[in-house]
């Protein structure tokens, strides 16, 4: 199979991840819950994980760093701490439903900052309008549909400068785009672990620039455990229950594989192959790319259509082929509305560390015989 939907998830994992996994589930037991030896191995991974995002993301102190199920429950932690019915919020016109759906359910007054894709400027002028009176702000940093990378720095200096708190959604950046959260000065970062990251499925992060987040969920935690509320203090304010430590053990070797590689240079190898698919199928007239003239823009992700193919018959005739991709509406429909892209959808596709030139002349190709 040729895996070309990395952006859902990092199918391909590093070795290194897959024994972590193996290896938490045969020697560490709960982190938190006693003082034999599995369960302070287990609370040595868990602090090591910690760590190691808190330096990737320079994030001041490690325990701002905190676990949850995924990225869209992180969302929902960052999002509900900060918007109450009726509050006015601005998005970005990109966002994913792991935003849109939470802000729709709690009655906020959602004001899209909606600007042309691959267009940066204009998507700071666009937030320049919406900030004002906003109690609020969420963006994404790159685009989950189109790898249009936001401009997170400038965006994010507004929000400061109008005294917005802002919400970040790092699905599609954590891990292959670098990140200060520090500098940006945002009140939360959402992120998956097995994305970008290479982790497995099933664990998430949300770094917390606000100090005294509301709890989704309240239970254990192994701290405070006579008090009737939840710990004021991060993180243990936020992981009630039982972590997913083979979850963290796989993160934090994929963590560290991405460490060894730097998402600089991941991102430049993303991006070439983005580019070397763009090239082979240019000739193909039935062919419509979604895809910027500069780089910088635009991470490894690529929409297309197919002229008089409908993109989900498409992806199937690829998965006939051996090739894995996306199509439909990417749980995103707002960023297809933005883009003019709603009433078809795009087939999606997402490039990553482990994906070869080869694999691309070859998708290309079984690509443009669907044109035939």
């Amino acid at each position: 199979m040729i895996y070309l939907d990395s952006a859902a998830t990092s199918f391909q994992k590093p070795a290194c991840v897959r024994y972590a996994v193996d290896d938490a589930l045969c020697r560490l037991s709960s982190p938190g819950r006693g003082g034999y030896d599995s369960a302070m191995a287990a609370a040595d991974t868990v602090f090591a994980c910690r760590t190691a995002l808190a330096d990737m993301f320079r994030v001041p102190a490690e325990e701002q760093v905190v676990f949850t199920a995924s990225a869209t429950h992180a969302l929902n932690i960052a999002i509900k701490s900060l918007v109450a019915p009726g509050d006015r919020v601005a998005v970005s016109g990109y966002e994913h439903n792991a935003v849109m759906r939470p802000l729709h359910a709690i009655g906020a007054d959602i004001q899209a900052a909606a600007s042309p894709l691959y267009a940066p400027e204009e998507a700071v002028e666009a937030f320049r309008r919406a900030l004002p009176g906003a109690k609020a702000a969420v963006c994404c940093h790159v685009s989950n549909v189109f790898g249009y990378i936001l401009p997170l720095e400038e965006i994010a200096a507004l929000c400061r400068s109008y005294g917005v708190p802002l919400i970040v959604d790092a699905s599609q950046s954590a891990g292959c785009v670098p990140i200060d959260f520090k500098a940006l000065g945002c009140a939360y970062m959402a992120m998956p672990g097995h994305k970008g990251l290479l982790g497995p499925q099933g664990i998430g992060v949300l770094l917390c620039g606000e100090d005294r987040p509301r709890t989704l969920i309240e239970g254990g935690t192994g701290s405070m455990s006579e008090l009737a509320e939840m710990p004021e203090f991060l993180p243990d304010r936020l992981e009630a229950g039982t972590h997913n430590v083979p979850g963290i053990a796989g993160l934090l070797a994929g963590v560290r594989w991405v460490n060894r590689r730097m998402p600089e240079a991941i991102l430049m190898h993303e991006t070439r192959l983005r580019r070397l698919f763009s090239e082979a199928i240019a000739g193909e007239g039935r062919i419509l790319q979604i895809c910027a003239a500069e780089d910088r823009t635009q991470s490894g992700v690529l929409s297309v259509q197919v002229e008089g193919l409908d993109c989900e018959e498409a992806a199937q005739r690829l998965a006939e082929q051996g090739i894995a991709v996306r199509a439909g509406l990417h749980c995103a429909p707002l960023a297809h509305r933005t883009a003019g892209t709603f009433g078809t959808g795009t087939v999606r596709l997402s490039f990553s560390p482990f994906n070869t030139e080869r694999e691309i002349e070859r998708a290309a190709a079984a690509l443009c015989r669907l044109c035939r």
